[in-house]
């Protein structure tokens, strides 16, 4: 009989998760809704009121106490998750297990895959170090690429624009999409909610890494904030020196644009009213009634030229001079139509500006 112990299962650096696309959470699903690593599955050896009642337990009895019932829950929950999440895979499996520092949590389910045969790998250090591996290379990766910044005022297009230029293969960074909002008062998505910061971080950087360091990277002129989360200073800074696109949409094309994308509220007037209501310290009360009449009565036209004429083109005028200064010098394109077709055509006429060699399909 060989009674050679087998090793180990292996701890693995942040730095490596690349080489474990499969990621196990086993953190509680309050843990996991603000922050994971991109892809991962939750899988809690502890869900909510469990990890309340054991440390309930540990301040009140004593930890012997909680390392007992903890046990107790924690075997049942790694029976489940073996039963649900395992019972397909094949010997070769390589999944990496995490928990809040590395500790306990993962490192109990982490041995239950090793002794079946897995290939396992647990975090070290845990989401902990997940998360300071997040914060460094968001401050020293975005120096590392070329940015091409796509300039317009509200309305124009921009990320449709976006969306072309990845539809014929370019690098395109979504920071609207990643932020679930369009980075406007207006700008929340209906049916989403905004990412926490440590989320949108995290997803960022998925985003940055999976780039190619010597292919340009198209990205939109945001502000430092989009909607409640912020974007980090580094990429703020790469983003802001970088040569820019500016699209020059006619006034009846961006009306048009602007209804579209923002069916919601024409949907539903008294919720555009209500968020109109905030721009009252700016405008005064009588203008942003007048502006709630409209909006009731079904002008939207009107409303939106004036919304943009007012607030929207002054303000964005204003953060272009400010933040992008290699606007005045940007290559300008101009829309034709609002469709798909009419922005592919912009996105070839910008490849073919800036040489970014992109194979464009027919």
């Amino acid at each position: 009989m060989n009674t050679t112990p087998r090793p180990g299962f292996v701890k693995i650096p942040a730095g490596a998760l690349v080489r474990y696309p499969d990621r196990l959470d086993v953190r509680s699903p309050s843990e996991f809704a603000l922050d994971h690593l991109p892809g991962a599955v939750n899988c809690p050896v502890l869900d909510n009121s469990e990890r309340a009642l054991i440390g309930t337990i540990y301040t009140r009895e004593s930890p012997f106490a909680a390392k007992k019932r903890g046990a107790a829950l924690v075997a049942r929950n790694i029976a489940h998750i073996v039963a649900e999440h395992c019972r397909d895979q094949l010997r070769e499996w390589s999944p990496v297990v995490y928990c809040w520092r590395g500790g306990q949590r993962s490192a109990a389910l982490a041995h239950v895959l090793h002794e079946i045969g897995f290939q396992v790998a647990q975090l070290d250090g845990g989401y902990q170090a997940y998360r300071r591996h997040v914060v460094a290379a968001l401050a020293r990766l975005p120096a590392r690429f070329t940015f091409i910044v796509v300039c317009g005022l509200t309305g124009s297009g921009k990320s449709r624009l976006l969306a072309a230029l990845a539809g014929i293969g370019a690098q395109v960074l979504d920071l609207e999409g990643l932020a679930k909002h369009r980075g406007s008062l207006l700008g929340d998505l209906p049916h989403a909610s905004q990412p926490s910061q440590k989320a949108f971080e995290s997803q960022l950087l998925a985003a940055l890494e999976g780039f190619d360091t010597e292919v340009p990277v198209y990205v939109e002129s945001e502000s430092r904030k989009i909607g409640t989360v912020q974007m980090p200073e580094a990429l703020l800074q790469a983003i802001r020196a970088s040569d820019c696109v500016h699209i020059d949409t006619p006034q009846e094309l961006r009306v048009a644009l602007l209804k579209e994308e923002y069916q919601h509220f024409l949907g539903d007037p008294e919720s555009l009213t209500a968020k109109l209501a905030r721009l009252e310290p700016l405008f005064g009360p009588a203008v942003v009634a007048d502006w709630a009449s409209a909006a009731a009565y079904g002008g939207f036209d009107s409303l939106v030229a004036e919304l943009l004429r007012k607030h929207y083109d002054p303000t964005y005028a204003r953060s272009m001079e400010k933040n992008f200064p290699r606007s005045v010098s940007a290559h300008r394109v101009a829309p034709k139509a609002i469709d798909v077709h009419a922005f592919r055509t912009l996105a070839r006429e910008i490849d073919a500006h800036f040489g970014t060699n992109i194979v464009v399909p027919a």
